[in-house]
C-alpha cells in the first residue's frame, strides 16, 4: 500500500525535541518501553530532527551520550531522576518545540516546569495502580496511585496522551479518569523474516519473558503439568532471565517437569529467534500489560500464542486467527492441548502462520514513528488554540472509509496529522481517529467523496491501520465483531 499523506515525520525537520523516560535504550534494566521510544527517536532524528533524552542514570553509566544520534543526559537514580530533571528543565526546558513525557508509573510533572506554550504529549505503556503494591510499603505504594491518578490528571489536563494500546486507552479512562484526547500508537516490530521454520518436530512452546511476579509463568508451569498428560512429549523452552527464576525452577522439579521444560536464561537475538522459529506456539499468562511485544514477535516467525484474555494481550492476539484467548486460568491448560492438535494439522498450520505473518506485519517502526509524530503535531496546533475536533464524535472512536480512487485525488487539510491513508491499486482507505461514521461522511465530503463504504474501526482495526480496514487482509468485514458497512448518499 502507498501512504498518500505526507508524513508527520516531515513537519518534525529542524524541531529541538526532548524525551523524558526513566531509562535508556542502554540502561542495565531497559526493557520494551525504552525499545519503544528509542525506535521512535532514532526515525525522528533521521527525519531532521534534533533529538535530547533525559533520563536516570544505571550503574557504569556515562552522565552524558551520544546513543544513533539522541543526546542522552543521565542524572540520579529510580527515584532521584525526578527532581534531578524538574531541575533541568527548569534550566534548559525553553528551548524545546516539543516534549515526549513518558509516564513509568511516577509521572516527571513536567507542566510545571515548562512553559505552558510546549506541546507536552505523554507516552502510556500501562496503568500502574495495582503494580505500586508489588513493589513498594503499602504507605508509598499509595502516594504512588495518588501521584499517577489524582496529581497526574490535574497537572496534564488536556494534553494528548499517547496510549500503546486500546487496552491502555481504556484504562486510562476508566481506572485514572483522563478526559483528554488518547491516541494509540502501537509498538512496532523486527522485519518480518524472509522464511520461518523449520518446526520441531515434537509439539514445542517457546516463551520468551522477563521472570517477573506479573508475568505469572508459575501458573503456566501448573498448567504444563496438566498438558503433559495428554502431551507426553511436550518440550517448553523459556528465554528470559528475572528475580523469579529459581522459584520458578523449583517449582518446575517438584512438578516433575525437568524432562519438558528447559530455562535457557538471557539469550542473544540469534539464539532466541532460533528458539522462536522452531516452536509450534508461545503463552502469555501474564496478569496484563500494555502491549504484547514477545507475541508479535514470535507472530513475525509465523508462532502463535495461546494466552489469558487479559488486557493488551488481548489485544495483541487476533483470537481464532493469530491465537486463541483464554478466559478463566483453569482453562489454560485444556485450550492449551486442543491449540497443539489444531496446528498439528499441516494444513491447518499453514494458515495459521500466514494469519501471524500477516498481522505482524502491520506493525512497524516507521509507522509507529509516524503516529506519534502525529499526535506531537496536532497538540502542537493545540497550545496554539487550534486543534481539530470533530465534535459530533466520542475522542475515542475511529471510523474506516474505503471508497474508489478518483482521478487527481490528493488528501487536503480536512485530514488530521492523526489520521492514516493509504491506497491499494484503485482503492482508498482511511482511518479517521476521533471520529464517529457521522463525522466521517462530513469528512469525506470535505475531501469531495459523496460515495464510500464507513465502518466504526474495532481494536484490531484501530491498531492495524489502513492495512485493517473491513476486506483488507484477515481483518475481513465479516471477521470483524460488529462492523458495518454504510454508503454515503
Amino acid at each position: 500500500m502507498e501512504n498518500l499523506l505526507t508524513s508527520p515525520l516531515d513537519r518534525l525537520a529542524g524541531k529541538n525535541l526532548l524525551v523524558l523516560n526513566w531509562r535508556d535504550v542502554k540502561h542495565p534494566q531497559s526493557g520494551g518501553a525504552e525499545q519503544y521510544m528509542h525506535q521512535i527517536a532514532v526515525r525522528w532524528v533521521k527525519a531532521g530532527a534534533k533529538v535530547t533524552w533525559v533520563t536516570g542514570r544505571g550503574s557504569n553509566q556515562a552522565p552524558e551520550d551520544v546513543i544513533d544520534g539522541i543526546t542522552v543526559i543521565r542524572a540520579g537514580g529510580a527515584l532521584g531522576l525526578y527532581p534531578r530533571a524538574a531541575l533541568w528543565l527548569m534550566r534548559h526546558g525553553k528551548k524545546f518545540d516539543g516534549v515526549i513525557d513518558c509516564q513509568n508509573g511516577i509521572p516527571f510533572f513536567s507542566p510545571l516546569f515548562l512553559p505552558q506554550s510546549t506541546p507536552i504529549v505523554q507516552v502510556v505503556h500501562h496503568v500502574h495502580q495495582d503494580q505500586f503494591a508489588t513493589r513498594f510499603s503499602e504507605p508509598l505504594a499509595a502516594v504512588g496511585r495518588f501521584l499517577e491518578k489524582d496529581v497526574a490528571r490535574v497537572i496534564y489536563g488536556q494534553r494528548s496522551i499517547a496510549a500503546v494500546s486500546p487496552s491502555t486507552r481504556l484504562e486510562l479512562r476508566r481506572r485514572l479518569g483522563y478526559t483528554s484526547p488518547i491516541f494509540v500508537v502501537p509498538n512496532g516490530t523486527m522485519d518480518l523474516p524472509l522464511n520461518v521454520g523449520p518446526r520441531d518436530p515434537d509439539p514445542t512452546i517457546t516463551v520468551v519473558s522477563r521472570l517477573v511476579p506479573h508475568k505469572r509463568l508459575d501458573l503456566l508451569l501448573g498448567q504444563i503439568a496438566v498438558v503433559v498428560e495428554a502431551v507426553p512429549n511436550l518440550r517448553v523452552d523459556i528465554v528470559g532471565d528475572g528475580p523469579e527464576k529459581d522459584r520458578l525452577q523449583k517449582i518446575t522439579a517438584d512438578l516433575n517437569l525437568l524432562s519438558n521444560v528447559t530455562f535457557h536464561g538471557y539469550q542473544s537475538n540469534e539464539v532466541r529467534d532460533g528458539l522462536l522459529r522452531r516452536a509450534w506456539l508461545t503463552a502469555s499468562t501474564s496478569a496484563a500489560e500494555g502491549w504484547g511485544c514477545s507475541v508479535i514477535e514470535a507472530n513475525a516467525w509465523g508462532v502463535p500464542c495461546i494466552a489469558l484474555r487479559v488486557p493488551g494481550i488481548r489485544d495483541s492476539v487476533v483470537d481464532g486467527k493469530t491465537g486463541w484467548l483464554v478466559d478463566e486460568p483453569r482453562d489454560f491448560g485444556a485450550t492449551l492441548i486442543e491449540a497443539l492438535k489444531d496446528i498439528g494439522d499441516t494444513g491447518s498450520a499453514r494458515s495459521i502462520t500466514a494469519a501471524c505473518r500477516d498481522w505482524a506485519g502491520r506493525f512497524t517502526w516507521d509507522r509507529s514513528a509516524a503516529l506519534l509524530a502525529g499526535v506531537l503535531v496536532e497538540e502542537t496546533g493545540a497550545v496554539r488554540g487550534v486543534r481539530a475536533q470533530r465534535r459530533n464524535a466520542r475522542s475515542d472512536m475511529s471510523a474506516f472509509a474505503r471508497f474508489p480512487t478518483p482521478v487527481g485525488f490528493g488528501p487536503t487539510a480536512s485530514l488530521r496529522a492523526t489520521d492514516e491513508i493509504t491506497q491499494d491499486g484503485d482503492e482508498t482507505a482511511v482511518l479517521l481517529n476521533g471520529c464517529d461514521e457521522t463525522d466521517a461522511l462530513g469528512v469525506l465530503h470535505r475531501l469531495g467523496i459523496f460515495e464510500a463504504d464507513i465502518s466504526l474501526a474495532d481494536r484490531n482495526g484501530v491498531l492495524a491501520g489502513p492495512a485493517g480496514a473491513p476486506g483488507a487482509g484477515i481483518l475481513a468485514a465479516q471477521d470483524v465483531p460488529g462492523s458495518s458497512r454504510n454508503s454515503s448518499p
